[in-house]
């Protein structure tokens, strides 16, 4: 991935020399124990199920605001992976600064928070073992860069293509909130049954994916950023990450009604949907018939 040189982001906080938080589970001012904790890290790793949403359902679906002012500041300078996400996080940004204003519209930037260990957020307390995650509330983006050694050791997706692909999702999720469609998600909440909620979950994650591919496009016609193997990169972490795959790396049985980001299978072929055709309207899983 050709990235060294382009332009870094200026909405990336470094908060790894600032955290404060205890991550005792204290979750914006909620009494949440380290059971509900926990069985949010087990969903998040092995269910793909987003930690912050299960939070949220715990403590009875209120939003949990933040709590202190967490001390950010910029990267330092000679922080080679900082950079890295810093300048992916730019591309994004040029990308669907595009895309919106061939629409008419305006697309807000998110931040982009690096951290350790944990942080608070406008949706609770975030921790590393979350992995990486979006947050509506903020709209922010949180990463414990430590993430990317088990993106290539634990779940066998090295690459920087597979990790520019994890921060193109996540800015996806950003996309979805910018296009009322987070929203329509969190209405359907008080109406659907939990399989109907996982449902519509997989298609939010592999609309994001979609996403991801669409930036790619765009990237690629722009600034020629990918290099050969690039894109197998992002297919090998797409496939990793489904929750078919996961689900079997557990060394548990194969449950599709608890799937939530959609099977390896269908995560690439949306993330190739999106690259091949570069169009939001493209990336409508919610109408597919299809997945």
């Amino acid at each position: 991935m050709k990235w060294e040189g382009n332009r870094e982001s200026d909405h990336v906080e470094d908060r790894r020399d600032g955290d404060r938080s205890s991550g005792r589970g204290g979750l914006g001012g909620r009494s949440l124990g380290i059971g509900s904790i926990a069985i949010a890290l087990v969903a998040s790793y092995f269910f793909g199920v987003n930690p912050m949403t299960v939070l949220d359902l715990l403590s009875g679906g209120a939003p949990m605001p933040q709590t202190q002012q967490m001390e950010s500041r910029k990267p330092p300078p000679d922080d080679m992976m900082a950079k890295f996400v810093s300048t992916v996080l730019a591309d994004t940004e040029d990308v669907w600064k595009n895309v919106f204003a061939q629409s008419g519209a305006t697309y807000k930037e998110p931040s982009l928070v690096l951290f350790r260990g944990a942080t608070q957020t406008a949706c609770g307390q975030g921790q590393a073992a979350m992995g990486p995650f979006y947050c509506p509330a903020d709209q922010k983006i949180y990463i414990d860069l430590d993430f990317y050694e088990t993106l290539k050791t634990r779940l066998g997706a090295p690459g920087d293509f597979a990790q520019a692909y994890v921060i193109a999702h996540e800015v996806g999720h950003h996309v979805q909130n910018l296009l009322g469609i987070s929203a329509k998600m969190d209405r359907a909440r008080g109406r659907a049954s939990q399989s109907e909620l996982n449902a519509l979950s997989v298609r939010m994650e592999l609309q994001a994916d979609c996403f991801a591919g669409v930036w790619a496009n765009h990237a690629q016609a722009a600034r020629q950023l990918l290099e050969q193997g690039d894109v197998e990169e992002a297919m090998n972490a797409a496939e990793q990450i489904g929750d078919d795959a996961l689900q079997r790396s557990n060394g548990g049985a194969v449950v599709p009604d608890s799937f939530t980001h959609g099977t390896s299978l269908q995560r690439q072929r949306w993330f190739q949907i999106g690259l091949k055709n570069g169009s939001v309207k493209g990336c409508d899983t919610f109408s597919a018939r299809q997945l």
